[in-house]
């Protein structure tokens, strides 16, 4: 496969040919940084972990260089950093059993622009390679400017393959902003139960993050619980850990549906119910 960037990584754990690799691949994640996979889309990889049916393909878009970073990262440059963030990727895919990891070495301001189309034509080149059938992306309500940027990307990438060729499940998936506001009825559950080893060491995997300050180790396991805790409150617990998604498989079938109003639709029917719980007491 020839990617764009020169500085792209691919990486095949069980040491396979690339191709062979993709073209295994049953559940595929598309994210923007390093890490990302591994909090939005534990449901695939334990879905697929020790299957010889089943393989998941993880790809990242961005370089990975402009993470925070403190104590023994404090002094490393964006150059030094995106080799470790790199590294660290590799770890996680090698101890996921993943099929294959990609990592596109796209510049942020390069993903967030509609114009540039390299990053498109790299996520088409994995998505026809792969032909997974369940896709996870990062959802259109995310807060974080890059992962919406990258969610736009991978979903123009789909758009250009044939309906016949499309995935037939899409997730969109929480990072940053989780999804604990959608309506029930909205909510896809991602049981994130299984092999609660492998979730936190593949979290931990990135000594980098958590090492500079930022604790997601601790808050992707708190959310997952949490979400597990409060799904249904007049019912005992099913799971011990959830997290929650968005269908995307509309928007990925009809690229003539508007992504604004597909979107918006979510907080106006969270909003009619909070209207209406309060109208019912007063």
């Amino acid at each position: 496969m020839k990617l764009s960037q020169p500085t792209a990584d691919v990486f095949v754990p069980d040491g396979s040919p690339v191709e062979v690799a993709l073209a295994r691949t049953t559940h595929l994640c598309i994210a923007a940084h390093q890490d990302d996979i591994e909090i939005m889309a534990y449901h695939g990889i334990a879905e697929c972990h020790g299957s010889a049916e089943r393989w998941f393909t993880g790809a990242v878009v961005t370089d990975g260089s402009g993470s925070p970073r403190a104590g023994m990262f404090a002094n490393h440059t964006n150059e030094r950093m995106k080799a470790v963030r790199r590294e660290e990727q590799r770890a996680a895919a090698k101890r996921g059993k993943y099929s294959a990891i990609l990592q596109l070495a796209h510049p942020s301001t390069v993903v967030k622009s509609a114009k540039s189309a390299a990053v498109q034509a790299d996520l088409l080149a994995i998505l026809q390679a792969a032909c997974a059938h369940t896709v996870y992306l990062h959802n259109p309500a995310d807060k974080h400017d890059t992962h919406v940027a990258v969610f736009l990307r991978s979903l123009e990438a789909v758009w250009t393959l044939p309906k016949a060729k499309r995935p037939r499940q899409v997730y969109g998936c929480e990072v940053w902003r989780d999804l604990d506001w959608l309506m029930d009825a909205d909510k896809q559950v991602l049981d994130a139960s299984a092999n609660a080893r492998l979730a936190a060491e593949l979290v931990a995997a990135f000594r980098s993050q958590i090492a500079g300050g930022k604790r997601y180790d601790l808050a992707t396991a708190g959310r997952r619980l949490a979400n597990a805790t409060f799904h249904i409150s007049h019912a005992t617990d099913k799971a011990t850990a959830l997290t929650w998604a968005m269908d995307l498989t509309p928007l990925v079938q009809d690229e003539r549906l508007s992504v604004e109003k597909f979107t918006l639709g979510y907080i106006d029917r969270f909003r009619a119910d909070v209207r209406a719980r309060l109208r019912k007491f007063t």
